[in-house]
């Protein structure tokens, strides 16, 4: 599940330590089915290291999936870099299993419902 991070990368934006990481912010963060479906992608999908928002296919305002990419960046579960006017994300694998052994795994098995939820900011 994780990308070995290759060298000359920005540095990434502003995230919590790994001993900062709280239960339950990021099980906070995650209850946001488009959340879920973020992580869940990055997780199994995941071919390059860093992703923008155009590689999730996502149909929702720009000013949405900003909301969204930042949260999960700030609760301590996707790492983000700025590359010129775009930033790109992926998953805190390795601190995530460190501070909560499993939980990747359960969002990794996770079954999405048919239809995304409808649920708008």
């Amino acid at each position: 599940m994780s990308a070995t991070e290759p060298e000359g990368l920005p540095e990434p934006l502003p995230e919590p330590a790994v001993e900062e990481l709280r239960l339950e912010t990021v099980l906070g963060a995650l209850s946001d089915p488009l959340r879920l479906r973020i992580v869940r992608k990055l997780l199994l999908e995941s071919e390059a290291f860093d992703h923008s928002c155009g590689w999730f296919g996502l149909d929702r305002p720009k000013s949405s999936l900003t909301h969204h990419f930042k949260a999960l960046r700030e609760a301590g579960i996707t790492r983000q870099r700025q590359y010129g006017l775009e930033r790109r994300s992926h998953v805190r694998v390795t601190d995530l299993d460190t501070r909560f052994p499993g939980l990747l795994d359960l969002v990794a098995a996770w079954t999405p419902p048919d239809k995304p939820s409808t649920t708008r900011d």
